[in-house]
């Protein structure tokens, strides 16, 4: 596709609409940090406020690729169990463009497929955006390295 979207993330909804314009393109349904909103590095916390997507990762990859800093390891499959907070199928890196949002980068906040699909549409990962593995690789496709992004803090 790619004239320039943007990504807008509720925490709130817990949702991320594609806009194109004006225009809703699609909305997702997403996990973002189940200890809220924040910056500090180790605080397992969502940053809110503008961003720019920073690097598309997993591109031909299968389904269900686990990435470990970045890199395809292995491959899960529905049913595995584990508590694990795992990175699957695709990964956009997020940059910060605010001052408070400045460590994103170093602090490996993504959009990322998950294994705990379970958990879509509620708060639970450890700072991250989490999409089921499907949708993911709709988001994937849908973006390119540049665009902007938005996350809206919690206000109820």
């Amino acid at each position: 596709m790619n004239m320039s979207c943007r990504l807008i993330v509720s925490m709130d909804d817990q949702t991320l609409t594609i806009l194109q314009g004006d225009r809703a393109l699609r909305e997702f349904a997403v996990s973002t940090a189940i200890k809220g909103m924040g910056f500090e590095e180790g605080s397992y916390r969502t940053p809110t406020g503008r961003f720019r997507i920073y690097e598309k990762i997993g591109e031909g990859q299968p389904v269900g690729t686990i990435f470990k800093s970045r890199l395809p390891v292995g491959l899960w499959q529905p049913g595995d169990v584990t508590e694990e907070d795992m990175i699957l199928t695709r990964i956009l890196r997020i940059e910060g463009l605010d001052e408070a949002n400045a460590n994103t980068l170093k602090r490996y906040i993504y959009f990322h497929g998950t294994n705990r699909e379970d958990q879509i549409g509620v708060p639970a990962s450890h700072g991250c955006i989490r999409l089921s593995n499907q949708d993911m690789l709709e988001l994937f496709d849908m973006v390119a390295v540049g665009d902007p992004v938005e996350i809206l803090g919690t206000t109820r």
